[in-house]
């Protein structure tokens, strides 16, 4: 006869009671001692899940909780989003206890198996990247994300800080208060002027503007409603621009107007929703954030709003919302539902993941036309974020950060988003840095983190030099 006295115990429990059995054995030999021994204290193994690679990918796969057995369940990302695939389907089976009556014991199912589109090598690189580039700006934390805008599949995906799943005890020592578990998908935030690629893309889409419409920067000021100041990053006037112009120089007073004067309330607030701000984007992990989008009929709407949207302020996504959005612009107008998984392994069958498109809220010709504008716009302010030999499209980011005393230029979220080749786009990349105190601005900070990632990306894709992929190496 025995007793349970635990359905699980830690590692570091069970290594503490073997140094206590064995001692507690040894003085009762050497005392001679009647008193009853340790040796019907025993433990079994229990089968759990280990994670080989450690931190890699640990806060896009989560980790099984097994705290006690009853409870054991998988947490957080894919282990939370597909534990019933993950887990099988448990079977009580009742047993004659004649020996000679005992049955084999039947077949339980097992889970199934998944598939994902993580590629180890670019995770691995990412990883290293993003810890490399905290270090070095001195941001408190971040997330690079590199998807495909083609299928919505996420190739890498870091967030820090890491963790190392197979010690999923430490998670509250890792994790304290509120810190998100995947920054990527479970932090909202502003994000500052790579939202313009979004305004311009509602602008262009929807007639109101054209590549060579101007705008005339006088005085570096945009004023709303005659009471509420916009100014350039700069604090400067950059007289006449057209929209590339506005866009390669980020003026906040040109996008102001656009969205204010151009777009107008509806024509802006309806772009948004297509875009899917507002809501999730359905990506296939757990714990995924959303902040609702703040529209003209809320009364916490002010009209300031209106402009302070156009170029990412006053307005809260998630980097992955962000990704979605302006893979748009990168796929003939198309989103993609994000995913990590490609495919399930279920009894012997193989279910494919079919890429799903969310809505096209722009056109082909918009998209191309966009695409070509910001890569004209980098090339133009030899940005840092440019890689020799290939074509880029992107834009930075520099959002403030605001704080119980209102916002604060000290306090920033440095970004950057890109995609190439131009055109042909086959990766987007999203860098986001929090805090950074080397320098606020996304150009300085986030630009070089992109250049670094693609730089490498290239090779492990295998996406040969513009030159050679376009047979032009010998014009």
């Amino acid at each position: 006869r025995y007793f349970v006295r635990s359905s699980y115990v830690s590692k570091e429990k069970i290594d503490e009671l073997a140094r206590l059995k064995e001692n507690y054995s040894e003085r009762r030999q050497e005392q001679k001692s009647s008193k009853p021994s340790l040796s019907g204290l025993v433990w079994y193994p229990m089968q759990q899940r280990t994670y080989p690679e450690g931190t890699l990918a640990a806060n896009i796969l989560g980790f099984y909780n097994y705290f006690s057995r009853e409870t054991a369940q998988g947490v957080y990302g894919i282990e939370e989003a597909y534990n019933r695939l993950l887990t099988g389907k448990p079977q009580s089976v009742f047993m004659p206890n004649d020996p000679y009556l005992v049955e084999a014991l039947p077949d339980i199912q097992p889970g199934a198996s998944l598939v994902l589109t993580i590629d180890r090598e670019i995770q691995s690189m990412v990883e290293r990247t993003l810890s490399d580039a905290i270090e070095w700006s001195g941001a408190e934390g971040g997330t690079i994300i590199v998807a495909d805008p083609k299928t919505g599949e996420i190739l890498g995906m870091a967030s820090t800080p890491y963790f190392n799943p197979n010690e999923y005890w430490k998670y509250e020592e890792t994790f304290p208060g509120i810190t998100p578990y995947n920054r990527a998908i479970g932090t909202t935030y502003e994000p500052g002027s790579v939202f313009k690629v979004i305004t311009m893309a509602a602008a262009l889409d929807s007639g109101v503007a054209e590549p060579s419409t101007t705008y005339n920067d006088s005085s570096g000021v945009y004023w709303v409603a005659n009471s509420w100041p916009i100014y350039n990053w700069d604090g400067g006037a950059w007289g006449v621009q057209d929209m590339t112009g506005c866009m390669q120089h980020s003026l906040n007073v040109c996008l102001a107007h656009v969205a204010v004067d151009l777009l107008q309330e509806d024509l802006f607030y309806q772009y948004l929703q297509a875009f899917g701000f507002g809501r999730s984007t359905g990506i296939d992990l757990a714990s995924e954030a959303n902040y609702p989008l703040r529209l003209p009929t809320n009364n916490q709407w002010v009209e300031i709003d209106l402009a302070t949207n156009s170029f990412g302020q006053g307005i809260a996504v998630t980097p992955i919302q962000m990704v979605t959005a302006i893979s748009a612009v990168a796929n003939d107008g198309m989103m993609m539902t994000p995913h990590v998984v490609r495919s399930v392994i279920d009894r012997g069958q193989q279910y494919d993941v079919t890429p799903q498109v969310i809505n096209s809220p722009i056109s082909p010709e918009t998209a191309h036309t966009l695409s070509q504008m910001l890569t004209i716009a980098l090339q133009e302010e030899a940005s840092d974020a440019l890689i020799e030999g290939y074509t880029i499209a992107g834009k930075t980011g520099t959002g403030e950060i605001p704080t119980e005393f209102g916002y604060t230029s000290e306090l920033t979220n440095a970004s950057f988003v890109g995609w190439g080749p131009s055109d042909d786009p086959q990766f987007l990349v999203y860098v986001w840095l929090e805090k950074p105190t080397i320098s606020k601005w996304g150009s300085v900070v986030a630009a070089p983190v992109f250049r670094d990632v693609v730089e490498q990306l290239v090779v492990l894709m295998r996406i040969p030099p513009d030159n050679i992929r376009l047979g032009t190496a010998n014009e």
